[in-house]
């Protein structure tokens, strides 16, 4: 079947999270985890969900970006934007009036992300699979065909993405089978959340933006005597040549910097790479363009031979990346030396296909697609303004 999009919908999708200061840190003090939620709907009855994630308060502008964008979906064939993905990317991402308020960034690429997660989600349902079996099923080729190399070319070209693939190609059966029977190593940073109790906390570094260069340095070179693996977000997302500078003064001391979040696109990941400026590259499903982008920076970082270590939480980003990072691992990296994913145990059961951990670890989703849809009881709901619990919020 051709599957045509013919309906297309995005819901504001808000838990009040603030209440119990789930997810507060030293910049994000009140969150409301919320969610753009996108449903698109074929001929063939055929759906795809998406979602971009944020924190209450602007999630109704995510929602007018999607609504932007939803006119270059609606009346697409499934099969002509899977043939040329690339081309559809850039079509999303660098329509010729909407890029001014981006481009590839903000707003409008938390948008892009939402929509391209539902096509994501469509395509892995078509084809029967979840989706990071239908990306590791892929030739090597078609994955690079994903990708847009635009601005990127100097760090990495096409054909060494190719090779990168190729060469993983090898034993990749295997990996695939230990990822079914053990799963991917998880970590978690719930516990020292900003609004727990000095009970509720164990050893966690995460600066959340909050230093300036030279403050970064002092404070972490202080905490050296206990051998921290990483310091996450040390200052502003933005700054590049901070983090080189931050990275280069702590890898004396045996610490690594973390960060990429909140990093807008492949280029600044580019930049980040080739600044030496992380030891620890942290990609967003919903941050970045959704899988394309995502595809280009794991492979950036397996060439700068800098491991990833997915930001995940909020909400559906634990269902969203152990995606990406099951195909980092058995199409690309091969390595788990310094690698694990993060989860955080919230707001799991507002989704069909939660995501899953056992003995620390996510194990593989089965159900087919991108194990981002929503409960549509738990979206009604949490509907802004309208949704039940809202209403008697404002009341």
């Amino acid at each position: 079947m051709l599957h045509r999009i013919v309906d297309f919908s995005v819901r504001d999708v808000r838990f009040p999270t603030s209440a119990e200061q789930h997810g507060s840190d030293a910049m994000h003090t009140d969150p409301d985890y919320s969610a753009a939620y996108v449903v698109i709907t074929t001929d063939s009855k055929v759906q795809g969900f998406g979602l971009t994630f944020t924190l209450g308060k602007g999630t109704d502008i995510v929602v007018c970006a999607v609504k932007a964008l939803s006119g270059l979906v609606i009346g697409k064939f499934l099969q002509d934007i899977v043939g040329d993905f690339r081309g559809f990317y850039r079509l999303l991402s660098s329509d010729s009036q909407m890029r001014w308020l981006g481009p590839e960034k903000g707003v409008i690429h938390l948008a892009t992300a939402a929509v391209l997660n539902a096509v994501w989600d469509l395509w892995a349902r078509t084809e029967g699979k979840p989706l990071w079996k239908l990306l590791v099923d892929m030739d090597p080729k078609q994955i690079v065909s994903c990708i847009d190399f635009r601005y990127i070319t100097d760090a990495l070209t096409e054909e060494e993405a190719l090779d990168i693939l190729m060469k993983a190609q090898e034993d990749k059966q295997h990996r695939e089978e230990q990822m079914l029977k053990k799963g991917y190593p998880a970590y978690t940073t719930s516990c020292a959340w900003l609004g727990y109790t000095d009970e509720q906390l164990k050893q966690m570094i995460d600066a959340n933006q909050r230093w300036d260069v030279s403050e970064a340095i002092s404070w972490v070179s202080e905490l050296s005597e206990f051998r921290p693996l990483w310091i996450e977000e040390p200052t502003s997302p933005d700054d590049i040549l901070g983090h080189a500078a931050i990275s280069k003064a702590l890898g004396t001391l045996g610490i690594g910097v973390a960060s990429g979040e909140q990093c807008q696109n492949r280029v600044m990941f580019k930049q980040f790479l080739q600044a030496a400026a992380l030891q620890f590259v942290q990609i967003d499903s919903c941050r970045l363009g959704s899988v394309n982008e995502n595809l280009a920076v794991i492979l950036m970082a397996h060439k700068f031979r800098v491991p990833v270590c997915p930001h995940a939480g909020g909400v559906g980003l634990c269902e969203l990346v152990q995606h990406l990072i099951l195909f980092d691992y058995i199409s690309v990296s091969a390595d788990l030396h310094n690698r694990m994913c993060e989860y955080v145990d919230h707001l799991h059961e507002h989704f069909t296909c939660p995501a899953i951990i056992e003995k620390a670890h996510y194990m593989p989703p089965k159900n087919p697609g991108y194990s981002c849809e929503m409960l549509e009881s738990s979206v009604v709901k949490h509907q802004y303004p309208d949704g039940e619990v809202w209403r008697k919020k404002i009341a």
